[in-house]
């Protein structure tokens, strides 16, 4: 069906590729995978599909958390991890051109070598790719005072559809200048699209000079979570801006110490990790942020091995926890003077429904993660687990916050998606997918549409 293009039918391979990471999201079988390694190999096969009507879900490492990048029914899957070259560094103009494929760790290592910096910094960096990157507008522990995905992208290359006839047309987006408004701001309405919209091929990414200090690391331990949320807004009352400011709770931190080993303990319910990048004066105000509100003790580390293994047990809490069953991860966003209300919220309704969920959370910039935690084949705690992941989304909407953060909508968050939009604007958003895509082959399902579908 797609000469010259590397095709996968094998049906465990297929399965693998098949899926992201989301829990109980729903998984189409597709009739095969295909590896491209060319814009042209892309347009080919989206041309290909289009005239056949079969749908192209494109996909990355497969790490997202809401069912983005899972199959559909007869579809094809489009394997993007062969597409990954990083096809310019321009040091003059603080710009990298690549393709979708290359793994995020991947670029920041190779532009550091040049004295730059791309700061989007997902926990899944050391395997995720910047083209699903792209897709959910992914963030990270930085994004607090350096921003998200989108803040980072200049310019697209892309396969779109369009009238009927121009599947498989690529167009280029945005721009390398740091300024540009000529007409509408297409590429930013292509990053955070989940690859609904057309595949992304090539990206234009704007970079920072490398950071010219070791980040200092503040680490404060808590009663309980609330009053780390207390702690999170007392920060932002007070003005203060880390680079990061991440929440762990005792949970996370055992799943981690007793997988990893990392010589991590908490004597604490909760911890607070701050990573400061500016001078010593902040770390101290945070430190002391930290003690007025309450903290059982805030130290400033000297340690940079003890700092990174603090870190390192932040990034790895969603793998630590999965080894304990089936996780369903939530992905809100509130204002960060709601935060404490929002913890206790979460607390509310794990006891409820008689669950365990840690929390781990980009706590700076209000992004609560809580991990729900259900033993496996346990039917009925998965029925409580997915009825508490919805009283989750309503209590963030309610705070007036948001379903999701960074992980995208896929489609685990599409009920809670037509709770948070009216429907005028939901409307528009099925109205701009009608056009771009009018035969509907691009990740159908996702995103938009009914939530019941």
């Amino acid at each position: 069906m797609f000469p010259g293009i590397d095709t996968v039918t094998d049906a465990d391979v297929l399965d693998a590729l098949s899926h992201d990471e989301a829990e109980w999201a729903r998984v189409g079988k597709a009739i095969a995978a295909v590896r491209p390694r060319t814009t042209e190999d892309v347009a080919s096969v989206v041309k290909i599909c289009a005239e056949r009507r079969i749908p192209v879900v494109a996909r990355g490492a497969g790490t997202g958390l809401s069912g983005g990048a899972n199959a559909v029914d007869g579809g094809v899957v489009l394997d993007m991890s062969k597409m990954n070259k990083i096809l310019e560094i321009d040091t003059d103009n603080m710009v990298a051109v690549v393709q979708p494929g290359v793994v995020n760790d991947d670029l920041k290592a190779a532009v550091k070598e040049r004295g730059l910096w791309y700061p989007p910094d997902p926990a899944s960096a050391p395997w995720s790719t910047i083209g699903g990157n792209v897709a959910t507008n992914a963030g990270g522990l930085c994004c607090l005072k350096y921003g998200v995905t989108r803040d980072y992208v200049l310019g697209l290359e892309a396969v779109v559809g369009g009238p009927a006839g121009a599947y498989g047309t690529v167009v280029n987006l945005g721009r390398r200048t740091t300024k540009g408004v000529a007409g509408y701001d297409l590429t930013g309405l292509f990053v955070g699209s989940e690859g609904t919209l057309g595949v992304v091929t090539e990206v234009t990414l704007r970079l920072r000079p490398a950071r010219r200090t070791e980040p200092r690391t503040v680490v404060g331990a808590f009663s309980d979570v609330v009053a780390a949320g207390e702690a999170v807004a007392e920060c932002t009352r007070r003005g203060l801006l880390p680079a990061a400011l991440e929440l762990l709770d005792r949970a996370t931190l055992r799943a981690v110490e007793d997988w990893k080993h990392l010589g991590v303990t908490a004597d604490a319910e909760a911890l607070l990790l701050a990573q400061v990048d500016s001078d010593d004066a902040e770390a101290a105000s945070i430190a002391t942020a930290f003690t007025d509100s309450g903290a059982i003790w805030a130290e400033q580390s000297t340690d940079p091995f003890e700092a990174e293994a603090l870190f390192a047990a932040r990034r790895l809490a969603y793998p630590a926890m999965e080894r304990l069953g089936p996780v369903l991860t939530e992905d809100i966003c509130v204002p960060r003077s709601k935060v404490p209300a929002m913890l206790a919220e979460i607390n509310g309704i794990a006891q409820r429904h008689d669950l365990q969920i840690a929390t781990i959370a980009h706590a700076g910039d209000g992004n609560l993660h809580p991990l729900i935690i259900t033993p496996a084949g346990d039917d009925e705690l998965r029925v409580a687990a997915q009825a508490a992941f919805e009283e989750i989304l309503s209590a963030a909407i309610a705070a007036g916050g948001t379903v999701t953060g960074e992980h995208g909508v896929g489609l685990l968050k599409r009920g809670g998606m037509n709770r948070e939009l009216s429907p005028s604007v939901l409307a528009m958003q099925q109205a701009v997918k009608e056009c771009l895509d009018p035969f509907n082959i691009f990740n159908p399902g996702k995103v938009v549409g009914n939530p019941s579908e």
